[in-house]
């Protein structure tokens, strides 16, 4: 599937192109599901949260629903920028409580089996929409 970029009339000359997909939860403020940096063939996804594409709720359950949405939604926009979770160099992930680690890293470690991303994982006070954890990537460009 060829990467999905919105267009702008001055992209030409744009250093970034934004990534978007409806696989994924719109965004709700003023942020992009992902940026493309052309000149560092990077891709930067924004945090995201265990929301239904589609909706503005948040799955039901526990931490672990919550971290397998989340990681389906930035697989989901990696997907529309022609990229998989293999081009994950570096994650940072929000939780709402640091016991939930144990629970939140087995599911993680579905999404990447090897060659792991560089990784940081810090406690928050809270997140958006009351979600139990926020992931954040960048994506390296083939």
């Amino acid at each position: 599937m060829p990467p999905s970029f919105e267009s702008h009339p001055s992209d030409s000359d744009m250093p970034k192109k934004t990534v978007s997909t409806d696989k994924a939860p719109i965004p709700v403020g003023p942020y992009s599901q992902g940026v493309l940096s052309a000149r560092q063939n990077l891709v930067f996804l924004s945090g995201q949260v265990g929301l239904i594409p589609g909706t503005k709720e948040l799955i039901k359950g526990g931490i672990s629903e919550e971290t397998r949405q989340t990681l389906e939604n930035l697989s989901n926009i990696l997907r529309a920028a022609g990229l998989t979770l293999e081009h994950v160099v570096k994650t940072t992930v929000f939780l709402k409580d640091i016991n939930d680690f144990g629970a939140m890293n087995k599911i993680y470690a579905e999404f990447f089996k090897s060659n792991y991303p560089a990784r940081a994982t810090v406690e928050v006070s809270a997140l958006p929409l009351g979600a139990r954890v926020e992931i954040e990537a960048i994506a390296t460009v083939d």
